[in-house]
């Protein structure tokens, strides 16, 4: 079918767009040895970062009798499995990993409920002694009085050995309340406009306007949260002295890399154990195997949060 008048003033059009505004880019001697030395800069320090993980994953499903002498460096040999099952099979770590977990989902949940509503209310003129309220948040990511104070206050509250302490005060987060505010600024006001004069309170736009949009920022603030609950052991070594079931997977792990004592113990127990004893018969087997389940389950977290995390980073530091 011949081509319409239309169509062949538009492909004119197009080929003369594209002969005015496009240039061809030639690269210089300095743009090509720079982009070299960049990319190989690069490419370095993410192998760097990477090798770590890689060296202690290998370690620990590779052939005991090498690990111990010290003879896998870059490539697993005698594949296995048994380390991980050995490490499950211990009771106290089975119940660290829950602890854990229902620390991550819990608190990272509540954290991005109470960020989400409390940044969406600093937005509203109508709150009562807004900027007051605002500028006492801001003020508490500076100042604070010390982890001596902090543990007479959590002993205050009722706190200590109780699985509350690590939910309650990490709730309100000041830099994620000013990430939500900023990003919620960016939403047009004709939005909100609308559905208030429709009769719609600002809990109704909230939770059908607000929410939705701002799921960028919140699976921001939802990584920020999980990986600093699932990392944090420093609230379980001071407030759960006297309750080691509520010890985190982190405590466990600090326990076993600095208490010979303790691995001693676990070898040479029996029962569950004794399976670790028959598979890992070295205290540096122990360390490699417990620290990739520390960091497995977070590291399979992250890639699937990472393009709305880059996304809502970017949306929420800089209002347009």
């Amino acid at each position: 079918m011949a081509k319409t008048v239309q169509e062949k003033l538009d492909a004119k059009a197009e080929k003369a767009y594209e002969k005015t505004h496009k240039k061809k880019w030639k690269l210089t001697p300095g743009n090509i040895t720079f982009n070299i030395l960049n990319y190989l800069f690069f490419t370095v320090f993410t192998l760097s970062c990477l090798f770590p993980f890689y060296y202690l994953f290998i370690n620990t499903i590779s052939d005991n009798a090498m690990v111990k002498t010290g003879q896998i460096a870059l490539i697993p040999h005698g594949l296995h499995l048994r380390n991980y099952i050995a490490m499950f099979s211990l009771s106290d770590l089975g119940n660290a990993f829950v602890v854990s977990i229902a620390r991550t989902i819990l608190g990272t949940a509540l954290m991005v409920a109470a960020s989400a509503l409390v940044g969406y209310l600093v937005t509203k003129q109508e709150m009562w002694h807004r900027k007051f309220w605002y500028r006492f948040l801001i003020i508490t990511m500076y100042f604070n009085a010390g982890t001596i104070p902090w543990f007479l206050n959590m002993s205050m509250l009722g706190l200590t050995n109780h699985f509350a302490a690590y939910i309650i005060p990490g709730i309100v987060a000041p830099y994620n309340i000013i990430l939500v505010k900023t990003y919620i600024e960016s939403i047009p006001n004709e939005l909100e406009e609308s559905a208030l004069i429709d009769g719609a309170g600002f809990l109704t736009v909230f939770r059908k306007i607000i929410w939705p949009l701002s799921k960028p920022i919140l699976a921001t603030i939802a990584i920020f949260g999980a990986v600093g609950h699932w990392n944090s052991f420093t609230d379980s070594l001071i407030l759960m002295q006297n309750a080691p079931q509520f010890y985190t997977l982190q405590h466990r792990l600090y326990v076993y890399l600095n208490t010979s004592s303790n691995i001693g113990q676990i070898m040479s127990t029996g029962g569950a154990v004794g399976t670790l004893t028959s598979s890992v018969m070295d205290t540096k087997i122990i360390k490699y195997t417990i620290s990739m389940v520390t960091v497995i389950p977070i590291l399979l977290v992250y890639p699937f949060m990472q393009r709305y995390f880059e996304k809502g980073i970017m949306l929420g530091a800089v209002k347009g």
